[in-house]
């Protein structure tokens, strides 16, 4: 079997190792070593943006604007895009530098250079927090970081997944908005903060390498906002 051949490393916030690595036309990421994300296991990612988008209220007037938080190998953002409309946009929220150049070098044929396309500008730095100052300003959310909400525990995934994220994401969503978050696995308390939130939430299992793909399954919670009475 071909070896694994290492392409570049990086250091997290929290001192883990990031991997890129290929082994023929398969790339992955491992973080401290353990998978993170594959070429070869995207439909879930790609299915993140899509059933989110779905879901969105009818579109008026205005453009929407979306929030990715992770960029992973650009799946998701890839998805996104193919559904936005020309005066849309996508705000991608990435922690590590290291990755948002993996993927404007090595690595972006695999999902169409994303980020070269206009309608996307790149924060490097937390998802939580630019939530947490938004109010309003998304007509949708992609998580997918911290392999999802379970176990939320720690005050890095509360201010994502626990009770103060959960509002904080309600916030920062505009009337009929839709928060969609990618997890390895279902979490009921997840779904019940959801609901208590005022959300109308719902749990879809997808294949990880999209429809009609073998093997592993992962687990999508999308949740939609109420339209607001008047507007």
């Amino acid at each position: 079997m071909q070896p694994w051949e290492t392409i570049a490393t990086a250091r997290t916030p929290d001192g883990a190792e990031l991997v890129l690595a290929r082994r023929g036309g398969e790339w992955v990421v491992r973080c401290g070593g353990r998978l993170l994300m594959s070429s070869r296991q995207h439909g879930s990612e790609d299915a993140l943006a899509a059933l989110a988008l779905d879901r969105l209220a009818p579109r008026r007037s205005r453009a929407w604007t979306v929030l990715v938080g992770g960029l992973g190998l650009g799946y998701t953002l890839r998805a996104a895009l193919d559904r936005l409309g020309p005066g849309d946009r996508a705000v991608v929220a990435e922690l590590s530098p290291e990755l948002v150049e993996w993927n404007r070098g090595p690595v972006a044929p695999l999902a169409g250079r994303p980020l070269d396309d206009p309608r996307v500008r790149i924060q490097v730095g937390d998802v939580a927090a630019r939530i947490a100052e938004a109010r309003g300003a998304f007509d949708a959310i992609l998580l997918d970081v911290d392999n999802g909400p379970s176990p939320a525990v720690g005050a890095g995934k509360d201010r994502l997944y626990g009770e103060q994220g959960v509002r904080a994401c309600r916030e920062a969503l505009a009337s009929g908005g839709v928060l969609a978050v990618w997890s390895a696995g279902p979490d009921e308390a997840y779904s019940a903060r959801l609901a208590r939130a005022g959300f109308d939430a719902e749990v879809v299992p997808v294949p990880a390498r999209g429809a009609g793909g073998p093997g592993a399954r992962h687990v999508l919670f999308l949740a939609r906002k109420p339209v607001r009475r008047g507007g």
